[in-house]
């Protein structure tokens, strides 16, 4: 099989997978009463997270920490300028207060120790991924318990199918999602480097635009959706909470596995830089210029953020 077909193949079966992943889970969090927000908060963040989790892991085993890295921290970016930027230009994304007292400012936090790590320990050492998953358990707790105290029916056209699905069903669509999302990794990061060494350029610039890109198709499909629907908690709640699970998750359980070291010195001092960067700025649309939301123009920005960033990337 050629690299592109590999390439084109591990993108297909991600995204498959990511939307049973994300249907079976969500099927699931309705029977448990919990409400749309922390189901874009935990459960769809950590379903669309899934493609990231599974790229990062395998491409540790097949020895490539650049990939592992630079796939989250390209799709962190990707998810708050392309992802976040599209839904806004389709319209004003409102901010519930949740997003705004809590689930940002985890966000930001959860970033800038991102940061810390890679600079004192040049990479992600076995201990701090396991600080990083208590650090994931603790919010869930948080969440889901601040959820069963303020539930509040779910009426939502776009996740009704979803509810009435039998438990069989909600099962199925969780073990069939993981079995694509596994040979979609394994197809994806063997075209990606093979393609890399073909083009003698870096795996690092593979994995922060073309795997990254591909492993936030299920954000861009799921907050689309949610959009075009108003469904402003499960959109936006699902790209804060997918970055989160992406840095506490992804590098936690793959750095708990095999340490992660940067190989590129440009993942900590451009990636990365980008990253808090584009971070700091959705904090600015949302607590001092438009507040509370994020506009059409704001959309619009963060878009030709993301071309900037792959332009100065690829230049």
């Amino acid at each position: 099989m050629s690299p592109t077909i590999a390439l084109l193949l591990g993108l297909m079966l991600l995204f498959f997978g990511g939307e049973l992943l994300v249907k079976g889970a969500v099927a699931l969090a309705f029977k448990m009463r919990i409400s749309t927000l922390v189901v874009g908060m935990t459960i769809v963040s950590f379903a669309t997270s899934a493609p990231e989790l599974f790229v990062s892991l395998q491409a540790l085993l097949d020895g490539s920490s650049n990939i592992a890295l630079g796939n989250v921290i390209g799709s962190n970016i990707a998810n708050i300028t392309l992802v976040l930027g599209i839904t806004a230009m389709i319209f004003r994304v409102q901010i519930s207060q949740q997003t705004i007292s809590l689930n940002f400012p985890v966000l930001l936090a959860s970033s800038l120790v991102f940061g810390g790590v890679l600079y004192y320990f040049n990479g992600v050492p076995h201990i701090v991924g396991y600080l990083f998953i208590l650090a994931l358990l603790l919010f869930v707790f948080i969440l889901i318990k601040k959820s069963r105290k303020d539930y509040v029916k779910v009426e939502d056209e776009l996740l009704e199918e979803a509810k009435h699905d039998p438990l069989y069903k909600s099962i199925a669509f969780l073990l069939v999602g993981v079995l694509l999302l596994k040979y979609g990794a394994d197809n994806l990061v063997d075209g990606a480097i093979a393609i890399a060494k073909n083009f003698e350029v870096s795996d690092r610039i593979i994995a922060v635009t073309v795997v990254a890109i591909g492993t936030s198709i299920p954000e861009l499909a799921t907050s689309i959706v949610a959009a075009l629907k108003k469904e402003n908690n499960l959109a936006v709640g699902n790209l804060i909470g997918s970055n989160i699970f992406n840095i506490l998750a992804v590098l936690g359980i793959s750095s708990a596995i095999h340490n992660i070291t940067i190989d590129d010195a440009k993942i900590l001092n451009f990636d990365y830089l980008w990253m808090i960067a584009i971070t700091f700025v959705v904090g600015l649309f949302i607590y001092f210029l438009s507040k509370n939301q994020i506009s059409r123009k704001e959309g619009s920005f963060l878009v030709v953020l993301y071309m900037a960033y792959i332009y100065f990337t690829l230049v």
